[in-house]
């Protein structure tokens, strides 16, 4: 029998309110947590920060004319660094980042700047309509509060009566705090109650090398140097982001010799801070001025750079790479051991039937490498990124070479 036109009709109602429904979930503000292994869960999707500061315009076109926020989503990255100085116009231009984030499964990490610190009545005012305005939008990922505040010697107070306003009106999106690569882990560690998400900045590319910092260490380990401090500062009760480099002051102020890393040095910081325990990243300086060629300032961001080094270390770990599920995995309670040389740093992640290694090695000389305590079912590994080259296992036990700031990324059938 063929259906009369009020079935017809009623069809069409029930498909237009699915679709509705479905717009309405889909358009909905963002719920962010942290699990217990210090991971970004995002609607129930866990999720490695892949982030820009700053990131192109939101209506920015790449070289080949695409828009600029496609361009680096469709390589994995997941977040953008946005915000201020808040005005009227900055506000306009939040809400189309926001917008572009969204409509690119991305999301925002707006710099609160001068709404990061509450001194009286007013700027509570001020801070609550600000969140008010954002907080339901669905691009929204997280919030910067204050930067570098312990380099700045900032009160705690205000910062921490901030961040109670920020939790009070918004207890849906995480507070990020960025520190200087200075101090203490003990100064640093007091400012944990003003964020739920701490990290540093550390830019080791320069002349003279590892300016950056006030380690003794100058050479490109200084990541993993910074990366460490902070995993001691969090304690293992917040996750720690990275900021690493695409250029910096140290290279840019008059007098400097402009430099930026090479793919080999980018992959290695990249690597590095993620084998320490980062469980984010953040890469800075794309908008710099002083960095841009004049075919690069035209289009408002270093795509110069992006195609040629950043873009093919963003497509190894994005979320749409084999290795994605790893660093979204805890580490793995597997007994690995290395042997060989010194300055060898790994960390082993196992997802469903796969194991992952990921390994790197600091300054130093060329080495050969054992790792033992890996199941002893394993027969045979693919070195991620190097095909066709493969590994073999015998007894839980194989080798392979190092030379200093080499990557290798193994990915076994347990």
């Amino acid at each position: 029998m063929l259906p009369t036109f009020f079935d017809r009709w009623q069809l069409f109602i029930g498909v237009a309110v699915l679709f509705l429904c479905a717009q309405g979930n889909s358009l909905g503000a963002s719920h962010v947590t942290i699990d217990s292994n210090q991971v970004l869960v995002i609607d129930g999707q866990k999720v490695f920060p892949i982030g820009f500061t700053k990131p192109p315009p939101p209506e920015a076109k790449t070289p080949d004319g695409k828009n600029g926020i496609a361009e680096l989503a469709s390589a994995g990255a997941t977040f953008l660094r946005t915000g201020g100085p808040w005005s009227e116009e900055s506000i306009r231009v939040e809400e189309k980042f926001l917008d572009a984030a969204a409509s690119n499964h991305m999301y925002c990490l707006p710099y609160l700047r001068e709404h990061a610190v509450v001194k009286s009545a007013q700027d509570e005012t001020t801070l609550r309509k600000f969140l008010a305005r954002f907080k339901d939008h669905p691009g929204l990922g997280a919030w910067k509060g204050d930067d570098e505040p312990e380099w700045g010697k900032k009160p705690l107070e205000p910062l921490v009566r901030a961040y109670q306003i920020i939790k009070e009106v918004d207890p849906n999106h995480p507070v990020v705090i960025i520190h200087a690569p200075r101090g203490t882990v003990d100064s640093l560690r007091k400012y944990n109650v003003t964020g739920d998400i701490i990290g540093t900045d550390i830019y080791p590319i320069g002349y003279p090398p590892g300016g950056h910092s006030v380690l003794s260490n100058k050479t490109l380990s200084l990541v993993g140097d910074h990366t460490k401090i902070m995993m001691d500062v969090a304690g293992g009760t917040k996750p720690v982001w990275m900021v690493l480099q695409i250029s910096w002051s140290g290279v840019l102020k008059p007098g400097k010799t402009l430099r930026f890393p090479t793919f080999p040095e980018e992959r290695f910081m990249t690597y590095e801070a993620i084998i320490g325990g980062a469980r984010g990243l953040i890469y800075f300086g794309g908008d710099n001025l002083g960095s841009l060629n004049p075919r690069d300032r035209e289009l408002g961001w270093n795509w110069t750079f992006w195609s040629r080094v950043l873009r093919p270390v963003i497509e190894e770990i994005g979320s749409k790479s084999p290795l994605y599920p790893a660093l979204v995995a805890p580490n793995s309670a597997l007994p690995i051991k290395t042997s060989g040389a010194p300055g060898l740093e790994f960390c082993a992640r196992e997802v469903g039937n796969e194991l992952f290694v990921l390994a790197c090695k600091r300054e130093g000389a060329t080495a050969k490498i054992e790792f033992n305590g890996l199941p002893k079912t394993i027969s045979q590994g693919e070195v991620l990124y190097e095909s066709p080259r493969t590994v073999s296992a015998k007894d839980g036990k194989f080798t392979d070479w190092f030379g200093p700031f080499e990557v290798h990324v193994y990915r076994f059938q347990k």
